[in-house]
């Protein structure tokens, strides 16, 4: 699956462009994006066609093709986005940015290992609450609209799946459905008894 790419309206600086849920930010020699605001996900296929997810960023974080060595790569608008390019001299002195990089693919790496669904899952959405969305009275607020599509993409499983789990999740308690997609992941320190 391949996103068609929205043509980007220029606001702010000419570095600065806005995309549509589902464009493609495009490839730029020796440049990189940083996110000013919405979600991004990077990606790669597999022979068959099989999407990928390399990793899920949000505003302030660096992303494209020159930190990567896979091929195919491609960056997916999941929300409405607003990015910046930083050309190869602003980008390569920004070690603080480019070692949050690397952590956060790590901790995506650690979440996609996961061999029961159920836990994946759980550990994503609490990922996904901490970097995009906000602690409330009840626990952590995902405020962001992910289809359970996008959830099954990232995961690398099935939207049936994805919506059974979290069905499951919700019946036992760990976290709470809202309208518009948004989801409270109850307290992490109890899942470990719990699932």
């Amino acid at each position: 699956m391949t996103a068609i790419l929205q043509p980007p309206s220029l606001y702010g600086t000419a570095n600065e462009l806005r995309f549509e849920p589902r464009a493609i930010l495009p490839y730029k020699l020796n440049c990189l994006w940083q996110v000013e605001k919405g979600v991004v996900r990077s990606a790669t296929w597999l022979e068959d066609g099989t999407m990928i997810t390399l990793g899920v960023w949000g505003a302030g974080d660096i992303v494209g093709k020159p930190l990567s060595t896979i091929d195919p790569y491609q960056i997916e608008c999941l929300t409405k986005v607003e990015a910046s390019l930083l050309s190869g001299d602003r980008w390569m002195q920004n070690t603080h940015d480019l070692l949050s990089h690397i952590r956060q693919s790590e901790a995506f790496l650690l979440i996609r290992s996961y061999r029961k669904i159920d836990v994946m899952l759980l550990k994503f959405l609490a990922w996904t609450a901490r970097k995009f969305g906000r602690t409330v009275e009840t626990g952590l607020l995902l405020d962001v609209r992910l289809t359970h599509q996008d959830i099954a993409e990232i995961l690398n499983t099935t939207r049936v799946t994805i919506t059974r789990t979290l069905s499951q999740l919700e019946q036992q308690g760990l976290i709470q459905r809202l309208p518009l997609h948004r989801i409270v992941v109850k307290n992490e320190d109890l899942w470990h008894y719990e699932i």
